[in-house]
Formats: structure tokens, C-alpha cells, sequence
């Protein structure tokens, strides 16, 4: 039950935010807003407040701006409605709902740096048979402290030093056991493994493991945790571009990496065990991805109305109702057909589907 108000309350923020973008750009452009919708469906809560009307609806798995004069079929021509203005007002209304998220997955970014994080030491936590580190006399519980005399603190950057000499035959650690310091030279074997898109790449392993239960905070300034915050957020946004050209180019599995409602609870419901930082960092790395996905050229997305808006600019006029009308019903499909196949994608993924057969087989 906690997971799953969790869940709702991330949703939630997503959701408002983004379609808060959307909002104070109409108003700042002098839109009348008539709408503002959490949720799509029957109507279980609605207040009204000066021209808009602030409604909460029974299925709270998306949510809606409506604003006036926004087809032609209600367009009067009037200069508070939406196809009154001009194309760059209508692109900065589309397109600050997936601003606003970003601003948020930045924010949540900054907030993880900034109040401290938890990360692993350099500390051995175990080894594996046949490779360098077993060979060169390294035990667990050693902490390593230089890699070719370069000091390492934290195991994200003992991995890095390590992978900066991988062409090299073997490497000098530097350890510590029992306060007393130690010098290895240990081979280093490269060999292919998967990245986090699924793609191999050679790495250096010496073969060891990091100690799990010893970890420490780190913090950020101001500043550096803003710097970082924009890194990550890049970062981020790179990684997910590329996962998706991958996808197209089929070198990613769509199954494999696309989830729909179910598994972000299911997510959700993990990170809520590992506290607030990976709550956190969840949040960011939802809110970045429902900008990127919003922005994407395809009907009944931001992306979508914005290819439209520049088919307008070339044209120099609107598109005709009829196109409007196709346009909003392939809009429709494709929001139908998305929703139910990442939801089956959810349950053959996370084994509902698997329970299911297994109690109706008994």
C-alpha cells in the first residue's frame, strides 16, 4: 500500500509539473486556460478558480491542459484563444511542459549532490579465482588506496584508474591491510561486457569486488552540485537518445528496455526500499525521460504538435480540420496501442503473466 501511494505521488509530481508548464506559458501568453486536469476520465473532484477550472479525475495516469480556441472546430478568433497566436507563442506553450521537467529532473539531481549521496570505498570485498588480483596476493578486506601511484579513495575511481591503464599488461596497487601498506603488481585482463545499453565493450578486470556494507556520503557545494546536476542531466539525456536510435537500429531490445505504468511501480516500489536518494534519483531520471518521450516527432505528443506547428510555418497557413481530425485520431491509436502493449510488456517482464498461467493450469 506504501509502495503504491509512492507511486501515485511521483506520478503525480510528474504529471502536474509538466502540465504546469504548459499552463503558466498559455497564461503568460495570454491564453485563457479552461482546464487544468489530473488524470483522464470520470471526474472525482473539481474546483473552480477564476477561469480555469482545476479538475482531478479517476485515472491518475496522465493529465491534460485545455486550452480555449485550440481547434478550429472552437476557434472564434478571439486573442485570448490558442490559434490566435502566432507559431512561436504556440511552440513556447507545447514545449515548456517538457521544459518543466527537465528543470525538475535537474533539480532532484542538484538535491542528490548537494545533500550527500552514499558510495562504495575502495575497500576489497571479495575476488574471483583465476584472475590477477588472487595471483598478485591482494586478500578481502584489503582497502586500496593508489593505482600506479595515483591515490584513490572511492571505487568509482579505483574503476577508472583501472580502465585508464587496460592496455598495460599488469598495474601497481597499492594497498592498505592491518595499517600497514602494501605494493602489488597485478595482471590485468580485458575482456567484453555489456554496458548499461546492452552493448560489449572491452574493459580491464583485475578481479575484484567492492566491499557492499562499506560505503561513505559524499557532498557537494552549491555550486559544484549545480555543475554536476547539469553533467548528469546531459548525461542522461545522451544515454537516452542512443538507447532509443539503438532501438530503431534494433540493436536494443524495445521489450527489454521500455516500461510502461506496472513496471515503474515495480521500480518504484524497489528504489523505495533503498531510501531516499535512489527515490530521488528515480524522480530525476523519470521526469528527464518523460521530456525526452514527450518530445519525440509522433501524434498526441508535444513532439508531435510541434512538427505540426513548423508544417504550419512552411505552409503559412493551418492545417485543415480534416487533417486536425486524422491527426488527433491517430493520436488517439497510438497513445491506446502504446499503453497496451508496454502494460503486456510489464507482465510478461516482471512474471504476472507466467503467475497467471500457472494458477488457472492447476
Amino acid at each position: 500500500m506504501i509502495s503504491l501511494i509512492i507511486f501515485l505521488f511521483i506520478l503525480g509530481i510528474l504529471i502536474i509539473v509538466h502540465e504546469f508548464g504548459h499552463f503558466i506559458a498559455a497564461k503568460k501568453s495570454g491564453v485563457k486556460v479552461e482546464q487544468f486536469s489530473l488524470g483522464f476520465g470520470k471526474k472525482i473532484l473539481s474546483i473552480r478558480k477564476g477561469e480555469t477550472e482545476y479538475i482531478v479525475c479517476a485515472v491518475p495516469l496522465g493529465g491534460y491542459v485545455k486550452l480555449a480556441g485550440d481547434n478550429l472546430d472552437e476557434y472564434k478568433g478571439n486573442p485570448g484563444e490558442y490559434l490566435y497566436q502566432p507559431v512561436f507563442r504556440r511552440f513556447g506553450i507545447i514545449f515548456c511542459g517538457p521544459l518543466l521537467n527537465y528543470l525538475l529532473g535537474f533539480l532532484f539531481f542538484w538535491m542528490i549532490f548537494f545533500s550527500g549521496y552514499p558510495t562504495l570505498t575502495t575497500r576489497v570485498g571479495g575476488l574471483i579465482d583465476g584472475m590477477g588480483a588472487v595471483e598478485a596476493g591482494i586478500e578481502a578486506g584489503d582497502r586500496i588506496i593508489a593505482v600506479e601511484g595515483k591515490k584513490v579513495a572511492l571505487w568509482e575511481d579505483l574503476q577508472k584508474a583501472i580502465q585508464s591503464n587496460k592496455s598495460k599488461e599488469t598495474v601497481l596497487i597499492t594497498a592498505l591491510r592491518k595499517d600497514k601498506e602494501y605494493n602489488f603488481t597485478v595482471k590485468i585482463k580485458q575482456a567484453p561486457v555489456e554496458d548499461i545499453l546492452g552493448q560489449k565493450r572491452n574493459v580491464g578486470l583485475i578481479g575484484i569486488k567492492p566491499e557492499v556494507n562499506e560505503t561513505v556520503k559524499i557532498r557537494h557545494g552549491f555550486l559544484a552540485s549545480s555543475v554536476l546536476g547539469v553533467n548528469k542531466t546531459f548525461e542522461l539525456t545522451g544515454l537516452t537518445y542512443k538507447a532509443l536510435w539503438f532501438m530503431v537500429m534494433r540493436k536494443m531490445s524495445v521489450k527489454e528496455s521500455v516500461s510502461g505504468p506496472l513496471g515503474i511501480f515495480f521500480i518504484t516500489t524497489q528504489a523505495a526500499k533503498m531510501g531516499i536518494i535512489a527515490l530521488m534519483h528515480l524522480v530525476a531520471v523519470l521526469s528527464i525521460s518523460l521530456a525526452i518521450f514527450n518530445l519525440l516527432p509522433l501524434p498526441a505528443l508535444d513532439g508531435g504538435h510541434i512538427l505540426l506547428l513548423g508544417i504550419e510555418k512552411i505552409r503559412g497557413k493551418y492545417l485543415s480540420k480534416k487533417a486536425e481530425e486524422i491527426f488527433s485520431r491517430l493520436g488517439l491509436s497510438f497513445i491506446i496501442l502504446l499503453a497496451v502493449l508496454v502494460s503486456y510488456n510489464d507482465l510478461v517482464r516482471f512474471g504476472f503473466v507466467d503467475k497467471v498461467v500457472k494458477f488457472f493450469s492447476k
